[in-house]
């Protein structure tokens, strides 16, 4: 049979490929604008007709209406990672939750810890050869990909075709939608004086030469933007997003140092703008991979001068960062963290930055506090933190006692509470 009668064969409405879903099933979709809009409005649309679903995925989009207090018994979701789309619902308790480190996600996947018995993903329009590229997100869903009963793809000509890891045959197809709507764009945060006093204190510490991970965020996007005049930086990383476009054009980018995939920017998944997306389509700087090898710190690690930027909520004395709940209350979840941290403290003159503004309400809370709030879920560890960095300074702690961490980090605090952290810090024996 060929290629094109196979395609033709599998074209379906959306309507009728979500009855491919069976009462109890698992669905996994990928990470963010990876997010297939037709077949989950489709999903929600016909949501009481299940029992028992779940939808799994990392950062969610959109509200789409099967996210429904009332009809959780029919399809539920659950979480790797709230975004804004799930957080209300999560600390609201209607919508669940699995921790984890991101790169472990699809060895979970593999050996059956989480279920995959459906995928619903975007996807770019088939090649030559029978092949669709998992370009916006291949994170955890190939490995998805690889034990599901059945694979629905939304083929859209506005997802680009990347090379690398994401890429999955029609053979291995149950059914298709073709749509055509726009991929959903998402901006650059507000940046402002804070987050461009961190972000200059981070871009002073960056080699030329170096190899960059960076989170979404205004902080590490304000470190991006005052990258431009650096030579020779390299890609390897989660996301790519518009602010490494920017980095490219500017000329800092020529992935020619790295170590590992020289030559290559390597993400996981894509969170942009339309021009990021057409940037992407077949570009043989740009590999998209699944996350448990852009995320692996052996892998990642390989690299000379691994520069990781990570934001965190809350840090304790004692370099504990507390980066994805505010105390007991849900507010993100681990993601790629943790595995990045462990990366740069593998690799030879690499730098893992945790950035926060030193104070949250208007400077009437600090964000560094001798221990961290009742409940709060730790993302890295006091074994795994390298540099802290505030508006007001740079804390390097990797392979200081606790008595110097306390004093580096009172040293970034708000002035206003550097005095109430000292007498803290003495009474717990620190100082």
């Amino acid at each position: 049979m060929s290629i094109q009668t196979m395609y033709q064969q599998k074209r379906s409405s959306a309507d009728d490929a979500v009855r491919l879903v069976r009462s109890g099933d698992a669905i996994i979709v990928p990470t963010g604008v990876g997010e297939p809009p037709a077949l989950l409005s489709a999903l929600s649309a016909q949501r009481r007709a299940f029992t028992g679903v779940t939808v799994s995925s990392v950062l969610a989009m959109r509200k789409f209406d099967y996210l429904d207090p009332e009809t959780v018994d029919h399809i539920r979701h659950v979480a790797f990672f709230y975004g804004g789309a799930t957080r209300a619902a999560g600390q609201a308790g209607w919508v669940d939750f699995i921790p984890g480190y991101f790169s472990e996600i699809p060895a979970q996947i593999e050996c059956g810890q989480i279920r995959a018995d459906v995928v619903f993903s975007m996807a770019s329009t088939m090649d030559a050869h029978g092949y669709f590229s998992l370009s916006l997100g291949a994170d955890y869903t190939m490995a998805a990909i690889a034990r599901a009963r059945a694979v629905v793809l939304e083929v859209n000509p506005n997802v680009p075709f990347a090379y690398g890891n994401c890429h999955v045959h029609i053979s291995q197809v149950a059914a298709l939608v073709e749509s055509s709507e726009p991929v959903l764009e998402v901006w650059l945060p507000k940046i402002g004086p804070v987050q461009q006093a961190i972000g200059k204190q981070v871009a002073d510490l960056i080699d030329d030469g170096s190899t960059l991970q960076i989170g979404y965020g205004g902080i590490p996007d304000a470190v991006v933007m005052q990258l431009t005049h650096k030579h020779d930086l390299g890609i390897h990383t989660e996301m790519i997003g518009d602010g490494i476009l920017t980095l490219l054009e500017s000329g800092a980018v020529t992935n020619r140092r790295k170590n590992y995939l020289p030559g290559k920017m390597v993400a996981t998944f894509a969170l942009g703008s339309a021009r990021l997306y057409k940037f992407m389509d077949r570009n043989p700087q740009l590999e998209i991979h699944p996350v448990d090898f852009t995320n692996s710190p052996e892998l990642a690690g390989l690299n000379d001068k691994l520069v990781t930027i990570n934001a965190t909520l809350q840090i304790d004395l004692l370099g504990q960062c507390g980066s994805e709940s505010l105390g007991h209350t849900p507010y993100s979840g681990t993601g790629g963290q943790s595995d990045f941290v462990r990366a740069a403290n593998r690799s030879r003159g690499g730098k893992a930055f945790i950035v926060l503004p030193s104070t949250a309400k208007g400077d009437t809370i600090s964000r560094i506090v001798p221990v961290l709030s009742l409940g709060t879920h730790v993302s890295t560890s006091k074994n795994d933190i390298n540099y802290v960095v505030t508006e007001y300074g740079v804390a390097q702690l990797r392979g200081k006692s606790a008595g110097q961490r306390a004093r580096e980090l009172i040293g970034i605090a708000h002035p206003d509470f550097r005095a109430e952290l000292t007498q803290q810090a003495g009474a717990m024996k620190l100082l």
